[in-house]
């Protein structure tokens, strides 16, 4: 019924705000939450290892070891979400525009500068992975397991880059439906194939955490291959010839000043995790561990309200482009209230199942002990950081890439980092350090309503 009404029209400028955010958003919280699959399924098979001769407390390492690796696979997808955004939002405003030329350079282009990233990052596994790991702990067993992991997913990253790449061209012409069914494909194969490998299923030799690594190239490279099918052979929004392939200076200048802040804010959260990681091992190594515990089931949580912004940038874009102030304002207004309900809603069912979720993974007593006070915690701020991404996307939408970074650093580094260190100094046990989280993120939606509000007051539509 609604594709017929709306047939010859884009619906992000036809289809009523309320189900359009619907429309678009649940496709796009299923896709992320696919996404947030990997992470997560991978830890809960690599917490299973059993113990070994030589090295006990195995799951409580490889679990350890995936920690540490996990701020480089953050900063390889907030690169590519940096890119993303400007294509999303650029794409989608030039579609408004009904310019359907630079529409097309403005996606050739992203494909370009996803392919020099993709060399920079294969060259980071080949070189430096093993440094990295080291820098974090001491543990030999651990910097092994990590860099084994981190060399797989960053020298075959070719599926996770180009998925993210094509999967926001997509989303840039209003197909969320598309980039959900791409992400879940490959979700279901990494949970597939990571029992499979990791322990040696199917008369497979046991690969442990090597196992995992594989398991999630698999199924990012599965999720590529879908999505590029759809993009090349399904989307009539844009063209695809060679030449929107080649870097076009005009282009680039005006993907640069919303890409690179949405890059550096993106970045935000591995520095944080790095430093977390960092300051929590002065407390212990169960610290650490429990930080990532509660990291995953964070993940989890942003990773759908990060769909539903995604969806609110595209909207926002076209809109922005078509020069429909009312229909702006309306879709910041029902993502903040679908966020909201969304953030309230999962914040309560993980304080009453927090137990429950961390039984998940076997770790060790004290690990689950600190990651209860980080679940009970820390998961209060959720709500808050919820409205912050709407707002940060509102305003990357409206070519205002700078203000959202300063909310993303207030939130993640410049308050969180130093309040949490201050807070071991005062009580290791580790019932205050995790309060960081919310009162930095009370700190950032402060500031986020400011800028929103700034930036409306000066908005140059109708």
């Amino acid at each position: 019924m609604g594709a017929k009404k709306y047939t010859g029209q884009n619906k992000m400028g036809a289809m009523p705000i309320p189900r359009l955010l619907l429309n678009m958003g649940i496709p796009m919280i299923i896709s992320m939450l696919g996404q947030a699959l990997y992470n997560f399924v991978d830890t809960f098979f690599v917490s299973q290892i059993p113990d070994t001769a030589e090295v006990a407390e195995m799951g409580d390492k490889a679990v350890n070891a995936l920690t540490l690796a996990s701020p480089i696979q953050m900063i390889i997808i907030a690169i590519c979400v940096g890119i993303g955004i400007a294509t999303n939002s650029l794409l989608s405003k030039h579609l408004g525009e009904k310019d359907r030329e630079r529409a097309s350079r403005v996606a050739g282009n992203a494909v370009f500068l996803c392919f020099l990233f993709l060399i920079l990052t294969m060259l980071f596994g080949i070189f430096l992975a093993r440094g990295y790991i080291s820098s974090q702990t001491t543990d030999g067993v651990v910097i092994d397991l990590g860099t084994s992991y981190l060399k797989i997913v960053t020298i075959c990253s070719i599926g996770s880059i180009g998925y993210m790449c094509v999967e926001k061209i997509v989303m840039g012409c209003g197909n969320t439906r598309a980039t959900m069914i791409g992400q879940l494909s490959g979700a279901c194969i990494n949970i597939i194939m990571d029992p499979i490998l990791i322990f040696g299923l199917l008369g497979l030799p046991a690969m442990g955490v090597i196992g995992a690594a594989w398991a999630t190239v698999i199924g990012q490279v599965a999720s590529f291959l879908i999505i590029c099918y759809i993009n090349y052979f399904r989307n009539k929004e844009i063209d695809n010839r060679i030449r929107y392939y080649l870097p076009n200076k005009e282009i680039l200048k005006e993907m640069g000043p919303i890409a690179a802040p949405a890059a550096v804010m993106q970045i935000m959260t591995p520095i944080m995790s790095y430093g977390m990681n960092l300051i929590l091992g002065r407390v212990s190594a169960y610290a650490v561990t429990a930080y990532g515990v509660y990291y995953r089931v964070q993940y989890f949580m942003y990773m759908a309200d990060f769909g539903l912004n995604n969806a609110d940038i595209a909207i926002t874009g076209y809109n922005y482009g078509a020069r429909n102030r009312k229909r702006i304002v309306d879709s910041m207004r029902f993502s903040v209230l679908y966020a909201v309900i969304m953030m309230v809603v999962g914040t309560v069912g993980i304080q009453i199942f927090a137990p429950q979720l961390i039984s998940i993974f076997s770790v060790t007593e004290e690990s689950a002990r600190l990651a209860l006070y980080a679940l009970r915690i820390a998961t209060i701020g959720f709500t808050l950081g919820g409205v912050n991404i709407i707002l940060q996307g509102v305003l990357q939408a409206l070519n205002r890439g700078v203000p959202s970074l300063i909310v993303t650093m207030l939130r993640m580094v410049v308050i969180a980092l130093p309040l949490t260190y201050l807070f071991t100094e005062i009580d290791s046990g580790g019932a205050l350090f995790w309060a960081a989280i919310p009162i930095a993120e009370a700190v950032g939606l402060i500031v986020a309503i400011l800028f929103t509000v700034r930036r409306f007051r000066s908005l140059d539509v109708q």
